[in-house]
């Protein structure tokens, strides 16, 4: 037997997409925090001072959550070629704005304390807000559109061509997606915030936290209903073949029904929706109850059940077309060959548990509150 029929090319694949899934979720309970912090930096930090102990909370640690989103693009490329294919020339402005976007936060964590004038350091930190507030925007736009299926195409010979348009992709049910992610991440900043700061910043970040969870409450809602009444779902015509070549112009779409037909056949992913209502009332609570470990906690959960709720309802689709159902993206005929597949996942076997080991231990280290004192204290560090 060949080494990589050790694993079923269907098993493969499964365990293919449950890693992606595991990388995006990682992405933003890490980042987001980051993202949210940057989002909040104008409004829970009044003074230089302030500002500084709130950057210093994610400053040592920026750069390490970014590397899951690294890792997440990484995977898309070398285990769904077509879905990054698709995904990275059709969003092609969309995935420049964020690229902008992120780009300001090394450059502003870098430059904001270069000089010691109130406007050089104002100028910064907005550039830190939209370094936190448009990512997190524009991923939600880049959901609510994969729900509803992107204009594209695949060609006789599996070129893709996408027919939308940058501005296509700003409709309305979309721009509700966007602004739930913006709520998500903000309400993850500030149980970050909470968590790692005290006094004024803390008390003002459980202040956000609050009217974030609520946004976060009715705007999950709002595109849960807006789902199940006015987004058209997509199902194969027959049974998939889960073995068989990555070519998705053999399967027959469908482009009928609602996404929502997904909980009657496999009622058990009730879980993950259930999860993205119940972690930001967990926030609330542990608002109220000044406990910040629990609403962290809780800000993680409602990410966990927010974002798999998105791709338990869609499985086994990955990227439909709203043009050629025919050519959407699924589990079953988008991902790499079987023995790529088994030898990528081999090698994760080996590295990502150091990388989970190596991430606690600097969160080990890096525990604990940062306060005015400890910034003043040093005042010529980066931040």
């Amino acid at each position: 037997m060949i080494l990589h029929e050790l694993i079923d090319f269907e098993i493969l694949r499964l365990l293919w997409w449950l890693l992606l899934g595991v990388l995006l979720i990682g992405f933003a309970m890490t980042d987001g925090f980051d993202m949210g912090v940057g989002a909040l930096l104008p409004f829970v930090a009044k003074t230089d001072t302030e500002r500084r102990v709130v950057i210093n909370t994610i400053g040592p640690v920026w750069e390490g959550n970014q590397v899951w989103f690294i890792l997440g693009g990484g995977a898309i490329f070398a285990a769904w070629p077509p879905l990054y294919a698709v995904s990275f020339s059709g969003f092609y402005l969309a995935m420049f704005v964020i690229l902008a976007a992120l780009i300001l936060r090394p450059v502003g964590f870098k430059y904001r304390s270069k000089r010691d004038s109130a406007r050089w350091r104002e100028t910064w930190d907005w550039c830190l807000f939209i370094g936190g507030f448009v990512p997190a925007l524009i991923f939600g736009v880049a959901v609510g559109n994969v729900l509803q299926g992107v204009p594209f195409h695949l060609t006789e010979i599996l070129l893709p061509v996408y027919e939308g348009s940058f501005f296509g992709l700003l409709n309305p049910f979309a721009l509700v997606c966007g602004l739930a992610s913006v709520a998500m991440l903000v309400m993850h900043g500030s149980a970050w915030l909470a968590l790692k700061t005290e006094g004024v910043i803390a008390e003002r970040s459980k202040v956000f936290g609050t009217y974030a969870s609520v946004a976060v409450i009715a705007l999950y809602a709002l595109a849960g209903l807006w789902m199940a009444l006015g987004v058209t779902g997509f199902s194969f015509a027959e049974a998939p073949v889960v073995d068989g070549p990555s070519n998705p112009l053999l399967s027959e779409v469908l482009h009928e029904g609602t996404w929502m037909v997904a909980y009657s056949e496999r009622p058990w992913i009730v879980i993950a929706p259930i999860l993205g209502f119940l972690g930001p009332l967990g926030v609330l609570y542990g608002i109220r109850a000044g406990r910040e470990g629990l609403t962290f906690l809780a800000s993680k959960t409602a990410i966990l059940g927010m974002i798999s709720s998105v791709g338990l309802t869609m499985f086994p689709f990955i990227l439909p077309s709203t043009t050629d159902p025919r050519s959407s993206l699924t589990v079953w005929d988008a991902s790499s060959s079987h023995l790529t597949l088994f030898v990528m996942f081999t090698t994760t076997l080996v590295f990502f548990p150091l990388v989970l080991a190596y991430t606690a231990w600097v969160y080990k280290v890096l525990w604990g509150k940062v306060t005015e004192k400890d910034v003043l204290e040093q005042s010529d560090s980066v931040y």
